[in-house]
């Protein structure tokens, strides 16, 4: 399916270009996944955040194995311990167990420190290739470069009108025809 999204979009970048030439304009696109691949600052901040990620593995394993171990002493000694001793072997071990479930939600969760620090070290160097973007794009003469991964617009030439004033001022002419119409 994403192959598909691709040729789409690379098929009608192609014919736009074609189209575009007619009218003097310049597109040209690129990959931003390639660039987070061969770029040298995106590779160590993929090794720092690799390490960081088997520290927190290692703390999941070591949390794992307790809760193991807990049980399998209850499991063992279920016959010889009281009935109270059992309720307070089972509720530590419901304990450690809910300490686990809340150590991974806090580090690989949907708000989790695994995706933050991501953010935080990859926000410099998106910056750079942001800029090194609009370097190329102004020093070569592009109109717009896209980017094939995500199918967005990633520079436009500051040569280019901003269409969005008319287009609203075109919306607030229909809706105040509309508007009286009814």
């Amino acid at each position: 399916m994403r192959k598909i999204a691709q040729i789409i979009l690379m098929t009608a970048l192609i014919l736009t270009a074609f189209a575009s030439n007619a009218f003097g304009q310049k597109l040209g696109y690129l990959n931003s996944q390639e660039i987070l691949e061969k770029y040298k600052a995106a590779q160590d901040v993929k090794s720092q955040l690799e390490e960081l990620n088997k520290t927190w593995e290692q703390e999941a394993l070591n949390m794992q194995r307790e809760v193991k171990e807990l049980s399998d002493q209850l499991e063992a000694q279920r016959l010889l311990l009281s009935e109270s001793k059992r309720a307070e072997k089972a509720g530590e071990i419901q304990t450690k167990y809910a300490e686990l479930q809340q150590f991974q939600a806090q580090k690989w969760g949907p708000q989790g420190d695994a995706l933050k620090e991501e953010a935080k070290l990859l926000q410099p160097i998106q910056t750079k290739i942001i800029e090194a973007i609009n370097v190329v794009g102004e020093k070569e003469g592009f109109d717009y470069i896209f980017d094939t991964v995500t199918a967005n617009i990633v520079y436009v030439s500051k040569n280019q009108i901003d269409l969005t004033a008319r287009v609203l001022e075109e919306l607030e002419k229909g809706l105040a025809s509309s508007g009286s119409a009814k």
